[in-house]
């Protein structure tokens, strides 16, 4: 069975986008950016809920289509309804878990702090790589929610500039 892992953007204070999901004072560019876009490539697959897939519609992201091309992509929603799309709707965690007995290669969980709470607390997330900006934004979507979590550093890296990446595994 291949890993999950939540491969995530976060501000000092804990959240993964700021009030009217705004993400522009996140990195965009630089040595950070770039190593995301690396570990882009060795993903099979991708986990998202219905509001971070909805997200890409801002920028150009048609219903139905897949963000992710060469990946499998499913769309975790009980009301989200894309007949013919590129994208697997998975309705509940249960269809989580067999969308990721289908993958050849790590699944990436892109964002949503509901899912990934949903996902931490059924024990579906191996690995955490939180891509740490040097930002406060004092509210917006939390990594997650709910109590502390054992886990165990694989790996920490400093950018420069108060940008870092740590990446846990999950006990």
């Amino acid at each position: 069975m291949q890993p999950i892992i939540y491969d995530v953007a976060v501000s000092g204070d804990g959240f993964i986008c700021g009030p009217g999901a705004d993400i522009s004072r996140f990195p965009h560019h630089g040595a950070v950016v770039d190593d995301y876009r690396d570990r882009l490539a060795s993903y099979g697959a991708v986990i998202m809920g219905r509001a971070t897939y909805e997200f890409g519609f801002a920028y150009g992201l048609s219903p139905g289509e897949n963000p992710y091309p060469g990946m499998a992509a499913c769309v975790v929603s009980t009301t989200l309804d894309l007949p013919g799309s590129e994208i697997r709707i998975c309705r509940d965690l249960a269809a989580v878990e067999a969308f990721r007995a289908t993958a050849t290669a790590p699944v990436y969980l892109c964002g949503g702090g509901a899912l990934a709470t949903a996902m931490k607390d059924r024990g579906l997330i191996d690995e955490v790589v939180l891509k740490r900006a040097p930002i406060l934004l004092g509210g917006g979507v939390p990594l997650w929610s709910g109590g502390a979590v054992a886990s165990r550093l694989l790996e920490a890296r400093d950018y420069g500039g108060g940008a870092t990446l740590h990446r846990y595994a999950l006990s």
